[in-house]
């Protein structure tokens, strides 16, 4: 892993802000292909004119959510760190509900379909996520406790990890995460094959993520823990998983009754 691809002169070309990027890249591909091959052409436009908006909404969430819910005892004591994305440290929990605030707002005043939106970009928001993960290992930000033996990923000096935990073994966290990133991805393009009431699809994005993101966080060995020794991150996917369930709930219950009448 490598925290740089190279210089231009003394200008570092980072791995984490080029696969950010890609991650979010391919994200918007992914959704526009899915508009197009789905006939729902009429979105494209909208997709485009929201990504710009999502990205800068996701990302001040992102680092929202990471400084004041996940780690403010770090940054209550060093305040300069809280701008400096280019170390790491950015929650995709908090950037899905800075990108959900601001894409409903602008969705609300278009007059456009919110959850029919939210099931085409749910799969390629999901592939973007694995994408960033691989951005978390390649910087060593965001990474498991000791395993204890000599099983795990041993960070380069000058990591987070590194610095954290030294010359031990640690779980591969965020590895992990990734690939079930990639299987939860495969397994909504799967249900995008038969027709379902709108908003399911996102909404079981929102309950598979959280689950996966819950178990796999007990792992980690770079987040303060709270009662009953969860994570501020688990805490969060337990209450993304009881609203999506509700929503979920309510989704399919609504297409029923109309359904009926």
């Amino acid at each position: 892993m490598h925290q740089y691809w190279f210089y231009i002169g003394d200008f570092p070309i980072r791995a984490y802000g080029t696969l950010f990027a890609l991650a979010f890249i391919v994200g918007v591909g992914l959704t526009l292909y899915f508009a197009k091959v789905e006939g729902r052409t009429e979105y494209m436009e909208p997709i485009m004119d929201l990504a710009p908006i999502l990205l800068l909404s996701g990302l001040l969430g992102a680092r929202f959510w990471q400084v004041f819910f996940f780690d403010w005892a770090f940054y209550r004591q060093h305040p300069g760190e809280i701008i400096a994305i280019w170390h790491g440290g950015l929650s995709i929990q908090g950037g899905v509900v800075g990108a959900l605030l601001a894409g409903g707002i602008y969705v609300w005043l278009k007059k456009l379909p919110f959850w029919e939106l939210a099931d085409l970009i749910a799969p390629g928001l999901m592939l973007a996520q694995s994408i960033g993960r691989n951005a978390n290992l390649m910087n060593g930000d965001a990474f498991g406790g000791p395993t204890g033996g000599d099983f795990g990923i041993l960070y380069p000096v000058g990591t987070i990890a590194r610095d954290t935990f030294g010359n031990q073994p640690l779980w591969p966290a965020e590895v992990w995460e990734g690939q079930v990133d990639v299987i939860i991805f495969a397994l909504l393009v799967v249900l995008k094959m038969r027709k379902w009431p709108t908003g399911v699809i996102f909404l079981l994005y929102m309950v598979l993520y959280n689950l996966s993101r819950f178990f796999l966080e007990s792992l980690r060995g770079d987040s303060p823990r709270f009662l009953f020794n969860w994570s501020a991150a688990q805490w969060s996917s337990m209450v993304a998983v009881g609203i999506a369930l509700l929503l979920l709930a309510w989704r399919v219950w609504r297409d029923r009754q109309s359904k009926v009448a």
